[in-house]
């Protein structure tokens, strides 16, 4: 069914078309250091703007962006106007050379359902201060909660990976559903911005989620992979960074 999470988008997200569907920014300049619109289209194969999609874990439209390096990511749910144009509220970006991703499911000329991945690149105007990756690491730490990563993934395969919460040396158990799930993890590769979604095994029931996550990682490509797992709890959505090697 259109929007389960074993839906797995074509192709690797750097085409800004796939399956007759092309993402058409309405602009590819940003300005650094303040909140902006940027606002889009998903163009179908005869040219017209799409306004029909399916719901993938309880959204019509998932945005996100990250700067070159890896940094900056956000997540972001846009809002639709009746023309087709999606508008998602970007928080300030610093200078740079970043990547805009839409993910979405719709249907083809033949009514298939089809999850896709595209992206274009946009610039913020600036001199850039270049980040360097963090080195791969099997914990990460945000907003005093401890993750720890289980799970060696192999390039072109997928592979169990487990993310264990904790919260001052104890197992987090009250995670909070956020979109259908208890957490959810976008990863990027380093260098080319290669896009992949992790997709939780099962669906979030009541506020008792953790300590224990369960994804299929499916990576396409070997080397250093920049994660980012969200989850909820007490109303209050985390994000949490990890850099994965994957041989």
């Amino acid at each position: 069914m259109p929007g389960m999470h074993g839906e797995t988008p074509a192709g690797d997200g750097l085409a800004s078309s796939a399956s007759g569907f092309t993402f058409t920014p309405s602009a590819s300049n940003l300005t650094a250091g303040q909140p902006t619109s940027y606002g889009f289209r998903i163009v179908g194969a005869d040219g017209k703007p799409v306004t029909a999609f399916e719901p993938d874990q309880t959204k019509l439209m998932h945005f996100y962006v990250i700067r070159s390096d890896l940094t900056g990511f956000q997540h972001i749910h846009p809002t639709m106007s009746g023309d087709g144009t999606w508008t998602a509220q970007v928080q300030p970006l610093h200078p740079g050379v970043y990547r805009a991703y839409a993910a979405f499911i719709a249907k083809d000329g033949n009514s298939k359902a089809v999850p896709l991945v595209l992206s274009d690149q946009v610039s913020v105007a600036g001199e850039p201060v270049a980040v360097p990756l963090p080195p791969p690491a099997s914990t990460t730490e945000v907003d005093g909660y401890t993750l720890t990563l289980s799970g060696r993934p192999v390039a072109g395969m997928s592979h169990p990976l487990t993310v264990t919460v904790a919260k001052g040396g104890k197992p987090v158990h009250d995670l909070q559903p956020y979109l259908d799930t208890y957490a959810h993890l976008t990863a990027f590769h380093e260098g080319d911005l290669t896009f992949a979604h992790l997709h939780p095994d099962g669906l979030a029931s009541g506020d008792r989620g953790g300590p224990a996550l369960s994804f299929q990682a499916m990576l396409s490509n070997p080397g250093n992979w920049r994660l980012f797992l969200q989850f909820q709890t007490g109303g209050v959505l985390h994000t949490a960074a990890v850099t994965l090697p994957v041989g």
